[in-house]
């Protein structure tokens, strides 16, 4: 199987912060400053002026989000 059809068999969706606060029942406050904390995933730059969530990383969050611990400051 080539990572191509692996990607679109299950894309990983961009999710923007009002679906990302829906699914999490978090403000946008508190949801930046967990990022500035390093205890919720960052978000990609999508466009100059629009931002945005893997839905695998939030996924990643939600099954466990006392444990959650970005990659930059895991180690």
């Amino acid at each position: 199987m080539t990572i191509w059809s692996k990607l679109m068999r299950d894309p990983d969706r961009i999710l923007r912060i009002k679906t990302v606060m829906l699914r999490t029942g978090l403000s946008r406050s508190t949801l930046y400053r967990k990022i500035r904390d390093g205890s919720f995933p960052r978000q990609l730059r999508i466009s100059i002026n629009g931002a945005g969530w893997r839905e695998s990383s939030i996924a990643r969050w939600m099954a466990d989000p006392a444990a959650y611990r970005s990659e930059e400051t895991a180690s």
